[in-house]
């Protein structure tokens, strides 16, 4: 019997994710900087935390909740993200999608978005 823990990425995604932590769009980087040190209504986030196969831009583990920013690349890989969000929801994790554009444009309502979806998953 294997040890491995089925949610465990493998190395290659593990590193994927650090080189993600290191290259932030505008959005994720002003995003990351209102949630970091549970400045959002005492939540502890994560960033570019990666599980399986999959990397979620923003993670609650408390609340086994993400957050994921859309940009224009994501238009090009609809399939690959509704493949990750069933996959991740099947593990019990839910996932808020908001555009990259909304969340530079409209920071605040978007913090209030992500906080009135954390206490709907309690």
């Amino acid at each position: 019997m294997s040890s491995r823990k089925p949610w465990r990425a493998d190395y290659a995604h593990r590193q994927r994710a650090r080189q993600l932590r290191q290259e932030n769009t505008p959005a994720e980087m002003l995003l990351w900087e209102r949630l970091r040190n549970r400045q959002l209504a005492g939540l502890k986030f994560r960033r570019q935390v990666p599980r399986g196969r999959y990397i979620m831009d923003f993670y609650c583990p408390e609340h086994k909740a993400a957050v994921e920013l859309d940009g224009s690349v994501h238009a090009a890989q609809a399939d690959y993200d509704q493949a990750r969000d069933e996959t991740l929801k099947e593990n019990g994790i839910r996932i808020l999608h908001l555009t990259n554009a909304f969340v530079l444009e409209k920071t605040q309502e978007a913090l209030r978005m992500i906080e009135r979806f954390y206490r709907e998953t309690k």
